[in-house]
Order: C-alpha cells, then structure tokens, then sequence
C-alpha cells in the first residue's frame, strides 16, 4: 500500500467534480480502511474565524488572532478541524501527522487561538475529504491527483489562490502546461 499520511493531493485538470478543482489536500490519515484529507486552499465564501467565534460563544481578547476559515471537503460540513503546526499540543483528540503537523477537532484549540496561546500556525478547515478502501490509490492511478511532499509554507503562507500552481511549481511542473487528458505510452 502506497503511504500517504502527510503528503499533499493536488488536483489534475479534468478530474471531474468541481468541488476538487485546482484543490490541495493534505492527506491526514491513510490505511487499509480509506483516507481522510483536509483542502487547504479553499477559503469559506462568507465566513470568518471572528465570526464562527462569536457563533460558538468564544470570547476573543486583543492577544487573539485570525486564522482563515476553509472548505475542508464535502463530508461533515457542520464539523470544524484545525490543522496546525505540532507546537501546539492539545488534548488527546489531536492527531498526529506525518512531517509535523496536528490536526485537532476540539474547542480548546480554537479557544487557544482566540486567547492567543494557540499553535504557531494554524488554518481551520469545515468538513472533510474522505475515500473507502482502495479509492483514494485507484484515483492516483486513474490520474486524478498528483502526490507531493508538502511544506508549512504552502500548507500556511501562500495564499490561498496560489497554492494549487506553487505545489505543481515545486514538483517542477509548469501549471500551464497540464492536460485534462491522460496519455498511455
């Protein structure tokens, strides 16, 4: 089985489901039982960390800060996950993924951020991206998605719009000249 924790998912053209288009997906767990994933660079069109704050009843003192509200995936849209930097260590529903990163599913994370005592870096993502047994490779091998090593400045730094073209710029692929057909040799 091809090991996936901690990697990114990005995009090809044609792969079909809006949804997906152009999207970044850190790959958050992976085994024989499926695969879950949070989009990274697809911001909630009207929503922001203030305003889900004041939603939840989280007071935010001056220390607080903002962090950027994304489309997670289309799975469990109503549940929040904070994918952050592993400074932070939260309680014991925070995930550990592969090349230092957390993800935690709990209010004392976003409490943290508001209070200013959260993780370094930090993004919340609604919903999920998930995939049954065998799905997500069959995908891969179908040419939906490419593979890359991920970095804490494209999952945090770069903006939002750019993600998708600066993960193909890493791997040293141009996004213009991407295809929406696969070929076979």
């Amino acid at each position: 089985m091809m090991e996936l924790c901690g990697k990114l998912l990005v995009a090809m053209p044609g792969l079909g489901d809006p949804r997906f288009e152009h999207a970044v997906i850190l790959v958050c767990a992976h085994s024989d039982d499926g695969a879950m994933g949070l989009i990274i660079n697809k911001l909630m069109p009207d929503l922001s960390f203030t305003g889900l704050l004041e939603h939840l009843n989280i007071p935010k003192t001056a220390q607080g800060r903002d962090i950027r509200v994304h489309f997670g995936g289309p799975v469990e849209r109503g549940r929040g996950f904070v994918l952050h930097s592993s400074d932070y260590v939260g309680g014991p529903a925070t995930m550990q993924i592969e090349g230092g990163y957390s993800m935690s599913a709990t209010l004392d994370v976003l409490e943290a951020i508001a209070q200013g005592t959260g993780p370094d870096q930090a993004l919340l993502a609604l919903g999920y991206s998930g995939w049954g047994p065998g799905q997500l490779e069959a995908e891969i091998a179908r040419n939906d998605w490419l593979t890359v090593e991920p970095s804490a400045a494209l999952i945090f730094a770069e903006p939002d719009g750019s993600k998708w073209a600066g993960a193909l710029r890493g791997m040293g692929i141009d996004p213009l000249s991407l295809s929406a057909t696969a070929g076979r040799a």
